[in-house]
């Protein structure tokens, strides 16, 4: 890691409050001390664009929820990407460009279509150096980073962005009504170029 990459406030925020939900307060401050982020216990970074929180910090949150969960972890993670999404339909719809979006009249590919980008947008309105992308890609809709968060700074033979495949999961039920399986193929954790997200067939 060459260089000290950083996230804003408010999507700490985001991932710290749907933590809670989902693994209870005692949970949530158990996860940030074994991070050694207990300075966030009682005291969330405030709902601002701020770029204050070290994105390796980010990184080992993830981390420490899986091995705190051991084999539950995966699990875990998953629903904690699932509420951190809803709770950014709830507090930033302009940030994500989804206030008033119009999906109904889309048919079900551009309705995914739609969320994977404005999931892109979102992520480069808080930080210019993001590189990620949505679209085809074999065929397959896909959501592409290279400057992945979640996996920032770890190694493993497997990918790992858990809490990213429950965000995406449940943006595209939030465009579409049904669950779609998403599936992270590549992941930087295993040395590939980038973390990449491949939308299956509805289920």
């Amino acid at each position: 890691m060459s260089e000290e990459r950083y996230i804003v406030n408010a999507l700490v925020r985001q991932a710290l409050f749907a933590a809670q939900d989902v693994m209870g307060e005692n949970g949530l401050h158990a996860v940030l001390r074994a991070a050694g982020l207990a300075r966030f216990i009682d005291h969330m970074p405030p709902d601002d664009l701020q770029p204050a929180i070290k994105t390796e910090e980010y990184a080992r949150f993830n981390q420490a929820i899986e091995e705190f969960y051991g084999r539950a972890g995966k699990g875990i993670l998953q629903r904690v990407g699932r509420a951190s999404f809803q709770y950014g339909v709830r507090e930033q719809p302009a940030l994500l460009g989804i206030a008033g979006a119009a999906l109904k009249v889309l048919p079900q590919k551009q309705r995914i279509k739609f969320i994977l980008t404005s999931l892109v947008s979102a992520l480069k309105k808080t930080n210019s150096a993001v590189e990620a992308w949505a679209g085809e890609m074999d065929g397959k809709l896909v959501y592409v980073e290279r400057t992945c968060a979640i996996c920032y700074g770890r190694t493993s033979d497997r990918p790992i962005c858990h809490l990213y495949i429950g965000s995406i999961s449940e943006a595209v039920k939030w465009a579409t009504g049904r669950e779609y399986p998403v599936v992270e193929t590549h992941c930087v954790a295993k040395g590939d170029p980038y973390c990449r997200f491949e939308i299956g067939e509805p289920q």
